[in-house]
């Protein structure tokens, strides 16, 4: 960030200004082009403060998909680059971009603004967190920027990103979890209210990682979160699966092509099966069934 944005005096409300305002009327940039244009897409670049560190490949293709249908319906967000002179930096909408670069359009429709560093990070955070396909690791780096650089409150980001201050709180305290509970957080292995469960933990990793293995959903993870903190962080609170039962396990898995988790109870037991999409669920049917 540079050394004079870091003096930028905001607007007041400037975070709840959205990017409607952006889009229509705005006071603050009345000297700037209202209108929408059309821009060569390779005049458009990436945001250097884009806060979503991942971006899902097949919703991209869908929205691509969409764009030949309907074409870009609301344009892009952009401000002059101070690198390449005569081309953009996106502020909002580089999964638009992204999209319509595969579905071969030539030009992209736009919006200019001249924006400082600090509004450009400001808005790409807000227009992010709003969206409900954020990981839930990249929401709370963004909930945590808007407050800690911008000052902003959590009721204030709450307000405009129109969730509940506690939620906010929620996903804040998950970067306190550890480096690989984040990890799995990012690649969705866990979900943020698993991973809620293990924020006041002291044997999170452990816990996170019995959580994959075994399958369990929200509440068996609580479950075995207050079964742990009663054990005194002292590890598993049930006996560790034995070389045989692990073995099988990773047979099963390589089999099948997904993660299979077998849980002894007694003289039974269960296997659990862990499929992401409906065309694994399918296959996994058809192979059991002998079907392939």
């Amino acid at each position: 960030m540079a050394a004079d944005d870091k003096h930028v005096k905001r607007r007041p409300g400037g975070l709840g200004r959205g990017l409607s305002a952006l889009l229509g009327d705005d006071p603050v940039a009345e000297a700037a082009p209202r209108a929408t244009r059309e821009v060569p897409i390779e005049k458009l670049h990436p945001n250097r403060y884009q806060p979503r560190t991942r971006f899902d490949d097949a919703a991209i293709e869908d929205l691509a998909a969409s764009i030949k249908a309907r074409g870009i319906l609301q344009p892009i967000l952009v401000r002059p680059s101070t690198s390449r002179p005569g081309e953009f930096e996106i502020v909002a909408g580089e999964r638009r971009w992204r999209a319509a670069q595969r579905a071969r359009l030539h030009e992209v429709p736009v919006v200019e603004r001249a924006l400082s560093d600090n509004e450009s990070l400001e808005i790409a955070i807000v227009e992010n967190v709003q969206r409900q396909d954020l990981s839930p690791i990249d929401e709370a780096r963004g909930y945590r920027r808007l407050i800690e650089e911008f000052g902003h409150s959590q009721q204030d980001v709450a307000d405009v990103v129109s969730k509940s201050r506690p939620h906010v709180a929620n996903m804040t305290r998950l970067l306190t979890l550890p480096e690989k509970v984040q990890a799995l957080l990012e690649i969705g292995e866990l979900s943020a209210g698993h991973a809620r469960a293990l924020v006041t933990s002291d044997n999170a990793e452990w816990l996170a990682q019995e959580i994959v293995a075994r399958g369990l959903n929200v509440r068996q993870a609580e479950e075995l979160a207050r079964g742990e903190s009663r054990a005194g962080g002292r590890g598993p609170v049930r006996p560790a699966k034995d070389a045989d039962t692990r073995a099988l396990e990773k047979q099963l898995s390589e089999a099948l092509g997904l993660q299979v988790s077998i849980d002894h109870k007694g003289p039974g037991g269960s296997v659990s099966i862990k499929y992401r999409t409906l065309d694994q669920l399918e296959d996994v049917t058809g192979r059991l069934a002998g079907g392939r």
